[in-house]
């Protein structure tokens, strides 16, 4: 049992859960998965394919024939991760095949690790496939391996993640994400949604709804209607709520259709929890990350959601450190803060990403300002959470059980998303659970960032 405090790192997915039995001869990849949950599926689908294809799936580096390494580029902290995640695989295994957002920078890679066998960019997964049919055959039996592949999951049965669209039209002046993905790239409805049905058929609790801007799902296609079903947020969240699992929606821009969303979870159909990123408060922050400005704005939206679903968890991220952000812009989005209340918070230090406009930008903030601001920040954020939590002690809330252990259930509430949010402890009468169960809880106790409480009668 462990307690779960605020990720650092709020674009990082769950550790990647794998199992596969080998048969004798049978070819055997590895595979490490960095970055987001949009990477993960990545990861899931690659897998899924080289599985079909006859390929086992080891959990260890000593047990593959190759190693796949899915990159992150996002920040340049993530970039030396992912280095060093391709030096850690060299050294232990020695055939090594990148792939990933870093992978659209293969000089980058080349340059630190020259013997890797292949770099391929964000979803080639065509080239990634080719990459590994040259460095180890493939060699399926024809009477175990032809058989129609069930698709590799790296996250535990009962929650999987739904990847809704690809790439990005913003232009933050801090993020090179659409160069490195490319533009909006949406999935037609139904293919989302028969995807969905599939995940609650095999046993999914919980859909993660992902992509780089889930509210601007379906404007590259016009909001096109394909066997009777419009690509559109709110559209898709009706849909994926008459499957009978949780359905949690990540990454939603806070356009004004949004508010269209909240009568949804008003009745139960989609989980009252947004994750938005609002990434700062100051108007002229805003204006030089080229966000828009509407800080006061969004208060009034915040509480406008609040007044229709009152249970609305909002969860965000946010930038301190940005270049020329002074003091009184940080004071701004400190006081922000306190009139949001928002449930959940990461927070990043700025850093300079290579390709990104904002390196270009005057006055850049000393790093030890940066880091006072933010442990000022999470002080901030971390009341929050502390008060929030607390009011809900002698409540009754349904939860959802993702280990059980010889100490307790490990559970979430509907106000908390896989490995970024926090825990609900179940430490008493907890021994007939299982990953998976849906029951409801009496909370009685808080901490900053995670509940404890016992089964409801």
């Amino acid at each position: 049992m462990s307690t779960n405090p605020p990720n650092l790192r709020p674009d990082l997915a769950p550790a990647p859960r794998l199992a596969d039995t080998r048969r004798p001869g049978q070819p055997t990849v590895g595979m490490v998965s960095l970055g987001c949950p949009k990477a993960l599926v990545d990861s899931e689908r690659i897998l899924t394919r080289l599985r079909a294809e006859g390929y086992a799936i080891s959990p260890d580096y000593s047990g593959a024939d190759a190693v796949i390494v899915n990159t992150c580029g996002f920040l340049d902290s993530a970039k030396a991760e992912s280095l060093e995640a391709i030096g850690e695989a060299l050294a232990e295994n020695g055939r090594v095949i990148v792939t990933g957002c870093l992978g659209a920078e293969p000089d980058y890679i080349t340059g630190a690790h020259p013997s890797v066998l292949a770099v391929t960019g964000p979803h080639q997964y065509e080239q990634v496939l080719d990459a590994v049919h040259g460095a180890v055959p493939p060699s399926p039996d024809p009477f175990i391996d032809l058989l129609p592949a069930s698709g590799v999951s790296l996250t535990p049965r009962h929650y999987s993640y739904l990847k809704i669209s690809e790439g990005c039209n913003h232009k933050c002046k801090f993020c090179i994400i659409p160069d490195m993905r490319g533009r909006l790239a949406s999935r037609p409805a139904h293919a989302v949604l028969r995807e969905a049905e599939k995940l609650v058929q095999a046993g999914v609790r919980e859909l993660l709804v992902i992509s780089q801007d889930t509210s601007a799902y379906g404007v590259d296609i016009k909001h096109s209607t394909e066997r009777d079903h419009r690509a559109h947020i709110t559209d898709l969240a009706r849909d994926l709520g008459s499957l009978g699992a949780w359905v949690r929606l990540h990454y939603v821009y806070p356009y004004p259709h949004v508010r269209d969303l909240i009568p949804l979870m008003a009745e139960g159909l989609i989980l009252p929890y947004l994750d938005i990123p609002f990434q700062h408060a100051h108007p002229d922050t805003l204006k030089r990350m080229a966000r828009p400005a509407a800080a006061a704005k969004t208060l009034d939206e915040i509480a406008a959601w609040r007044e229709v679903c009152p249970e609305i968890t909002l969860r965000s991220t946010f930038i301190v450190g940005y270049p020329g952000e002074t003091e009184a812009e940080f004071q701004t989005l400190l006081d922000w803060m306190d009139e949001a209340q928002l449930d959940r918070v990461g927070c990043f230090q700025y850093e300079n990403v290579a390709g990104a406009r904002s390196n270009a930008l005057p006055d850049h903030v000393a790093p030890e300002v940066k880091q006072e601001r933010w442990d000022r920040f999470m002080e901030k954020a971390q009341a929050i959470s502390e008060a929030r939590l607390a009011a809900k002690v002698g409540r009754v809330l349904q939860v959802i059980v993702d280990e059980v252990d010889d100490e307790a259930a490990t559970c979430r509430t509907m106000a908390d998303a896989p490995e970024i949010d926090g825990n609900l402890f179940i430490d008493e009468g907890f021994e007939e659970l299982k990953p998976g169960d849906i029951v409801s809880v009496e909370v009685d106790e808080a901490g900053e960032y995670d509940l404890w409480g016992r089964l409801s009668s």
